[in-house]
């Protein structure tokens, strides 16, 4: 969804932008794409014509297209019959769109877990060319990527704050680095915390680290460190949170820390005796 929202902030960056088609102006009728050809009047195609509509700026034939292959709701057997252009379909099918490695010959939702954002933004830029690689950039282009960790960062807050209201377990979240190997995720994954897998910050180093906020019980924390060191993870800290560091009263945060760099890395006699972990 970070992603969707980049992409809508490049093509449609207004405050209705469901029904806003090329040039500014809006439409009513959700029953099917507008397909209104509006004169291009600046940059590398103007003179041409374009149906572009919509938050993705869909021009009426790639919205065919993709509709026939990831539209909820199929309009039926009869020909004259058209897909619908409601704003939760829009999202729909460009969710599933940009889902689909097979399309795209890239797990996009991956490779923006690895922090590959500008990758993802380049194989983009043929379908939507405002995205930075493309032909038409505009206003919003140089302003993409922090768009991206901005909203990123926005879902993940809401994300937490429901969970928070509804659960006891400490939410994991886990910057993934080469470094690592696999072995920092696979370890995560073998608990009961749920899991949140971020861009990576800093990736020439190894995890190395652990910070946790306020309402984290100390026996996860250690459990957490303890299955990290058991799978073999040098980690040289255990941290709470400076104030305001964190998204969620729950959370841990596995990662790496460059001043911690030089540590030794703590034994599995250290974690299990500390009563507590300070800063």
């Amino acid at each position: 969804w970070a992603l969707m929202r980049t992409i809508s902030a490049s093509e449609s960056n207004v405050s209705r932008p469901y029904n806003v088609i090329y040039g500014g102006k809006t439409f009513s009728d959700f029953s099917r794409h507008p397909d209104l050809c509006v004169t291009i009047i600046w940059g590398p195609n103007r003179g041409k014509c374009s149906t572009a509509a919509g938050r993705y700026q869909f021009i009426s034939s790639t919205w065919e297209e993709m509709a026939k292959r990831y539209h909820p709701k199929p309009p039926g057997l009869f020909f004259w019959q058209s897909y619908s252009f409601e704003p939760q379909d829009q999202d729909a099918v460009v969710h599933a769109w940009l889902s689909d490695r097979y399309y795209w010959k890239n797990d996009i939702p991956n490779l923006l877990r690895q922090g590959e954002l500008d990758r993802v933004l380049r194989l983009l830029s043929g379908t939507w060319t405002s995205l930075g690689y493309g032909i038409e950039t505009n206003s919003m282009t140089r302003h993409l990527p922090q768009i991206y960790r901005e909203v990123l960062q926005e879902e993940i807050r809401f994300a937490a704050t429901s969970y928070n209201r509804k659960n006891a377990l400490a939410l994991i979240e886990y910057f993934p680095k080469e470094l690592d190997k696999g072995t920092v995720e696979k370890a995560l994954r073998g608990l009961d915390f749920p899991l949140i897998i971020m861009p990576a910050v800093i990736s020439d180093l190894p995890s190395n680290s652990i910070w946790f906020s306020s309402r984290v019980k100390i026996d996860d924390v250690k459990l957490v460190a303890k299955t990290l060191i058991n799978a073999g993870v040098k980690i040289k800290a255990i941290r709470p949170f400076a104030e305001g560091g964190y998204f969620s009263e729950k959370l841990i945060r596995v990662g790496a820390d460059p001043q911690m760099e030089e540590r030794s890395p703590l034994t599995l006699t250290q974690v299990r005796q500390a009563s507590k972990f300070t800063r």
